[in-house]
């Protein structure tokens, strides 16, 4: 069950990236982020504020960690994911972003002495080279053509937020309920994307209200905000943030399938090398082989 999560809130937020490259124009960065995540607010509010206040001593106790989580997953890694997306191409966005796994893995190691083994460090660098052979086209010499820019950089910085807020899950407060903790780190990232917001509009970038908007903010308020980080969450609650990180790993091979539906692309040759390898070092790493003996 919590491989399968895993992987919906690839497929989720794969759709999250198409969108957002896609409407770049229409939606300024700021107004995306706040717009996404008030309507996310919107559509948990009814089951979440009962539970927020039925837990307000738990979440009391625990507010740095809460401030912590919504500051990293709601306003840091969204807001620089869009700002990116602004200056760099999608190859580009997920070649970098594709680094999380192993920026997990290593904070989980140098925060919380967090050991990965040899099957799971197997594992990451499979998928990995899945990855790269995926954006590379097969062919891994048009990887020394590849430019990197300031939008880059912020593609970096927020793998680097996702993955401190992913490994920190494991301070998750215990009893605390997903939809209590999903609401007020909502609340939470709100706060701090509001002024940011007012400073965008204040500059005169404005997001164009139409049918496209409308349909982009609530796809990215319902799948990759409510439901992706529900399942995320869950998951890592359950898996580790070591396991779960090879999944995002799934975010490419996602796109170029939504790509070959939605966009009449074909399916060539290196798409199904890279995505074997994808699943591969997802299966190393995630399960385990034969049983072990019990020696007396």
């Amino acid at each position: 069950m919590p491989y399968l999560l895993l992987t919906l809130s690839a497929l989720f937020w794969s759709g999250n990236f198409v969108l957002s490259r896609g409407m770049h124009a229409e939606i300024p960065p700021l107004s995306l982020s706040f717009w996404r995540w008030a309507l996310a607010l919107a559509i948990i509010a009814p089951f979440g504020i009962r539970r927020v206040y039925e837990q307000r001593a738990l979440l009391k106790e625990h507010r740095w960690f809460m401030l912590f989580q919504g500051i990293l997953g709601v306003t840091g890694f969204n807001t620089l994911i869009y700002l990116a997306l602004q200056s760099t191409t999608a190859i580009n966005a997920v070649l970098v972003n594709s680094c999380i796994p192993i920026i997990i893995v290593v904070l989980s190691w140098l925060v919380y002495r967090e050991r990965l083994s040899l099957k799971q460090s197997l594992g990451v660098l499979i998928s990995l080279s899945g990855v790269v052979l995926i954006i590379a086209k097969g062919d891994l010499t048009t990887l020394q053509q590849l430019t990197f820019n300031r939008g880059d950089l912020l593609v970096l910085a927020a793998a680097l937020v996702w993955a401190l807020y992913s490994a920190n899950l494991r301070n998750y407060p215990v009893g605390l309920h997903p939809i209590a903790y999903l609401t007020s780190i909502m609340v939470i990232g709100l706060i701090f994307i509001l002024p940011c917001y007012l400073l965008e509009i204040q500059s005169g970038r404005h997001m164009q209200l139409n049918v496209a908007t409308v349909l982009t903010i609530t796809y990215v308020a319902l799948f990759a905000s409510v439901l992706a980080f529900i399942c995320w969450t869950r998951a890592i609650r359950e898996v580790g943030a070591n396991r779960a990180g090879p999944f995002i790993h799934l975010m490419p091979v996602f796109s170029t399938i939504l790509a070959i539906i939605f966009l009449d692309e074909f399916l060539l040759g290196y798409h199904v090398q890279g995505m074997s390898l994808v699943f591969s070092g997802i299966f190393i790493t995630t399960f385990s082989f034969g049983t072990k003996r019990n020696i007396k």
